[in-house]
Order: C-alpha cells, then sequence, then structure tokens
C-alpha cells in the first residue's frame, strides 16, 4: 500500500529525525527530493530521472533529540501514470538525505503512485473492418468505439459473409505490447491479458456473434505512448478463428486505454 496522487497536487509531509538515546547525529545538511523514475530492466544500475526537486530542511549541526521537519512540493508536475512492466517501470520516490562527513550518508525512500485521469473523448470511432481468405472465408466485425476506459465494456459483433472452411472456434484476446529502449536495442514484449470464446462450433454464412466484453476484470493501464522516449505500452483487441485442423488465423486491432475520473 502506498500513497496516490494525481499530476499538480500538493505533496506535503514530515520528516522525522530520532536519534538514539544518548547519541547525537552530526550532519553537514538534511534534504528531501521528489523524484519521478525510469528504471529500464535490461540497462541495470542506470535509472533516468524526468522529475527532480529538492527541499534543504536543515543546516550543517547536530541534532541530540527528536526533530520534525516539515516539507511541501506544491503543485508538482507529474506527467506520466506509475507504471510496473515487464522490462520498465515508471516510479514516483520521496528521498530523504542525512549528509555526513566521515561516515555513509543516511537514505530513506518512500515510493508513491501517481495516476492520471482523462476526460471522455470528444471522438470515438467506431472499427468496422472486413477481413478474410480469398474464397474460403470472409467476415465483417466492428467494435462500437475504439478508446475505452478500464473499467469500459467492448461491444461489437462479427458478421460472417462468406464460410467454406470448417471452423472449431473463435475467441477474442486482449493483448498489452510493451516496447522499451529504441533502435537496435528494442525490446518488445507482448502479453495476452484476457482470452474470451465467442463462438464454439462451425458457423454458417450469414451468421451474426455479438461481443460483449468487461474490461474491469483485467489488470489493464491506460496506453502509454513514447514516454520520455523510453517506452510505450499498447494495446490491441485479437479476432482469433481455429479451424478443426487446430490452425489458427487472426487479426489484430489496437485501441487505446485510459483512465476515466469516476464520480462518486
Amino acid at each position: 500500500m502506498v500513497p496516490l496522487f494525481q499530476s499538480q497536487e500538493t505533496i506535503s509531509g514530515e520528516v522525522i529525525i530520532d536519534p538514539i538515546q544518548g547519541k547525537k547525529v552530526e550532519h553537514n545538511g538534511i534534504k528531501v527530493e521528489l523524484l519521478g523514475r525510469i528504471e529500464l530492466y535490461f540497462d541495470r544500475g542506470n535509472f533516468y530521472d524526468f522529475t527532480s526537486l529538492v527541499r534543504e530542511l536543515d543546516v550543517p549541526g547536530e541534532i541530540y533529540e527528536r526533530k520534525t521537519y516539515p516539507f511541501e512540493f506544491s503543485t508538482v508536475e507529474m506527467p506520466y501514470e506509475s507504471y510496473n512492466g515487464i522490462n520498465v517501470r515508471l516510479r514516483y520516490i520521496l528521498k530523504v538525505t542525512v549528509s555526513r562527513n566521515y561516515v555513509s550518508n543516511i537514505v530513506e525512500y518512500q515510493e508513491f503512485c501517481v495516476h492520471n485521469y482523462t476526460p471522455l473523448p470528444t471522438i470515438n470511432n467506431s472499427i468496422k473492418m472486413e477481413v478474410g481468405i480469398e474464397d474460403c472465408l470472409h467476415i465483417e466485425f466492428e467494435y462500437n468505439k475504439s478508446k475505452y476506459h478500464l473499467k469500459d465494456v467492448i461491444i461489437g459483433k462479427i458478421y460472417f459473409l462468406l464460410v467454406r472452411i470448417k471452423i472449431k472456434n473463435m475467441e477474442l484476446e486482449i493483448r498489452r505490447r510493451e516496447s522499451t529502449g529504441s533502435g537496435p536495442n528494442t525490446y518488445v514484449e507482448t502479453e495476452t491479458l484476457a482470452k474470451f470464446e465467442l463462438m464454439d462450433g462451425a458457423p454458417v454464412r450469414g451468421e451474426s456473434i455479438p461481443i460483449r466484453l468487461f474490461l474491469s476484470p483485467y489488470e489493464l493501464t491506460p496506453t502509454y505512448r513514447n514516454i520520455n522516449n523510453k517506452f510505450s505500452v499498447k494495446y490491441f483487441l485479437n479476432l482469433v478463428l481455429v479451424d478443426e485442423e487446430d490452425r489458427r488465423y487472426f487479426k489484430q486491432q489496437e485501441i487505446t486505454v485510459y483512465r476515466l475520473q469516476e464520480t462518486s
């Protein structure tokens, strides 16, 4: 469990230094930093700070008893959501450093999470496509829109115009594609997050199969496009048909996922 914020919120709190009884803490200054950081797992040891704010809490001196330092970062720009993926994570951290001369610094971290909300899109076109194999299979599919919020429902239909192969079943998959790095050092990981059976058995020409897929049970994030030139996360609906010889035919379509402000 970590605190949750959104961009432009004020992040404030207290840092408490409590020396062991009878001991003193000598220091060269105390500071708190707010960091927004991207860590790429294949680039271990390196991280990229896209946000870095500092508040100096104390000048060099000695602390003999418990001392409280209030701090505040007002209306902080936190443009990206927290994300924990296969090859990358984006995190926000409060880092407190007690600088010392002859021994190592005292450093403490407190992680927090950021969610950013998007208003309903003004334009949200449906997705409509015809696909098939010449003289064997021809289908038309339609999804009610191209942008979905995390608790949305995908509604659509699949219409069979021509069926000359023996189809055994049909399913709809939700896939997440995470791309990290750039150029020759690009790593792409694709996960299948959901498999939803639409049809079991052979369809006939003229048949229409309805789609109704609820997104809320699945661990989705919003779509991330080229975050700080380090990574992207995209979502796809993958329509899969399997024939009686277990050959698979599929058609993939990208959708946009966003976080909608929940009204209480």
